[in-house]
């Protein structure tokens, strides 16, 4: 696996879900439970700056969980209301940049990361010592992101846009 085309692909995955999605449907409550899309890519812009504590971590740069990574690990439905709720007075517009720079920021730590970071086992104590960082990224974040823009898809069905 290339830890940079999986993250390219899920972040690829999202904008062909959101394109022409007319802005005032960003709010509609429900999309996912009560989320609404605006929501949703506050939820995903979280992961992006959680994952920048991972791949602190997969660099080797320190073992120290940082502040958002240790947030979602220790109790993952509290992180995702809280960093939601940080996010709420945010435009649907501001959020999809919020998500989009936390994006950039991700996909410049991935390449600047050493040989070999993306395969080494079990980096991540917490997440499971058989797993290396192209683990994590498919399952915790492609198929996160996959997951997501599905429920978008359903609803863009719904409404009929």
């Amino acid at each position: 696996m290339h830890a940079a085309d999986v993250l390219k692909y899920g972040n690829l995955t999202v904008l062909r879900g959101l394109q022409g999605l007319p802005v005032e449907d960003w709010t509609t409550a429900g999309v996912c439970g009560w989320w609404s899309v605006r929501e949703i890519i506050a939820h995903l812009a979280s992961f992006e700056v959680m994952l920048l504590d991972v791949l602190a971590i997969a660099a080797g740069e320190t073992n120290d969980l940082g502040p958002t990574l240790r947030a979602w690990a220790s109790n993952g439905q509290r992180f995702n209301d809280e960093q939601v709720a940080a996010r709420a007075a945010l435009s649907p517009e501001a959020t999809l940049a919020d998500y989009a720079a936390a994006q950039a920021a991700v996909m410049a730590r991935v390449a600047a990361l050493p040989a070999g970071a993306t395969t080494r086992a079990g980096f991540l104590p917490a997440y499971g010592r058989e797993y290396d960082l192209d683990d994590f990224l498919t399952y915790s974040f492609y198929g996160h992101k996959r997951e997501h823009t599905a429920q978008i898809a359903v609803f863009r069905d719904a409404i009929k846009r």
